[in-house]
């Protein structure tokens, strides 16, 4: 029997692909108007560039703000620059009228003394005055806890409460910060029973 030298093929079955059939663009895509879609890019264009314009007032106003903060701090750095040095000096000024004070009650021998003082007090005052210091005038009006500091309370029918009567150490302002707070008395409503012994005085008087 003669031997195959071959082995014979087995043929594989040919796979058919079908061709897909290419789609046009005008059937895959919508046809877009030129003048619409021109008009929704202004429209885009349009809201971004007011966002920008809106960011850029927004940073400027933010710089502007920064400028006028640094300017205003720059400006109370320089108002407020001899803070230290003119609290030092009023102490001197006080012992200065206290000793012009002793001196009017005891004679009137001391009078070229006090002139040479009261002249060295003006000036005192003066410098101050150059510098932005201002006095706290306090006597007579509403106690006021950001310029006045309380040492306490006295009774008076003739104060209307709350109203500082008396002043133990006179107080300053450099321009309108406060540089010392003046010691003071305030008035307060007198007692109930203060009030019966003036009430029976006046009845005893009408009497």
């Amino acid at each position: 029997m003669a031997k195959k030298s071959k082995k014979q093929k087995v043929a594989e079955p040919e796979v058919v692909i079908e061709a897909q059939e290419e789609t046009t663009a005008e059937e895959t895509e919508e046809v877009v108007d030129p003048i619409t879609k021109l008009k929704n890019e202004i429209e885009v264009a349009r809201a971004e560039a007011s966002t920008n314009w809106d960011l850029y007032l927004r940073e400027r106003a933010d710089l502007e703000n920064a400028r006028k903060r640094h300017q205003r701090d720059k400006e109370d750095a320089l108002r407020f620059a001899n803070d230290r040095l003119l609290k030092e000096m009023i102490p001197v000024l006080d012992n200065l009228e206290r000793a012009v004070e002793h001196a009017a009650q005891d004679n009137d021998n001391n009078q070229g003394l006090l002139e040479g003082v009261n002249m060295t007090i003006n000036q005192f005052r003066k410098a101050l005055e150059d510098f932005g210091v201002k006095p706290i005038n306090a006597i007579g009006v509403d106690f006021d806890p950001n310029l006045h500091q309380a040492m306490g309370q006295v009774e008076s029918a003739e104060q209307a409460p709350n109203t500082v009567v008396s002043e133990f150490q006179k107080g300053y302002l450099l321009h309108d910060r406060l540089l010392r707070p003046s010691l003071v008395m305030v008035a307060k409503t007198p007692t109930s029973d203060a009030t019966d012994a003036e009430a029976e005085e006046l009845t005893s008087d009408e009497e």
